[in-house]
């Protein structure tokens, strides 16, 4: 019978990542958990640590949204488009496609900035717009649009919905 070589250790970097990712697993894990108990969504903050331990992290973009039902109960939080280091497109088609696909009465978005500066910008500004009006055509309102960096600034809150 042939000898099969005893693989290579893991690198420390490669252990390392993965730990981390595993704790990063978990603590998302805890947080949807949480937000699930809660039931509602009485306030679009209520979602922010739950969006900043999913999406604060990540060397990229990501578009999110949290779909809700017409009392804000949670019905999904959606991945929906996924860019680069500085910038993800988001096309209205497909969020209004996944809107009316899970029913949704209302939505919470989410990006981050890879850079850590949550300040919205204003291609955020102009997309929010853009989407709360096609949503709008549908029937689904849309709450809040959170910017998720080292913090999580609420464009609601600053008045930019």
């Amino acid at each position: 019978m042939p000898k099969v070589p005893p693989s290579a250790p893991p690198s420390a970097d490669h252990s390392h990542n993965a730990t981390d990712q595993a704790i990063l697993a978990a603590a998302e894990g805890i947080l949807h958990e949480k937000l699930q108990r809660q039931g509602c969504i009485g306030n679009p903050m209520d979602a922010a640590d739950f969006l900043r331990m999913r999406m604060g992290a990540l060397p990229h973009e990501e578009f999110h949204v949290l779909w809700l039902d017409n009392r804000h109960r949670i019905l999904d939080c959606q991945r929906l488009f996924t860019g680069t280091v500085d910038g993800a497109s988001v096309y209205p088609r497909e969020v209004v496609r996944a809107a009316l696909g899970i029913n949704a009465s209302a939505a919470i978005f989410a990006h981050n900035h890879p850079s850590g500066v949550a300040e919205p910008s204003a291609a955020d500004r102009a997309i929010t717009k853009e989407l709360r009006d096609a949503l709008s055509l549908v029937g689904v309102r849309v709450l809040d649009h959170l910017v998720v960096g080292a913090e999580c600034v609420s464009m609601a809150g600053r008045g930019l919905l």
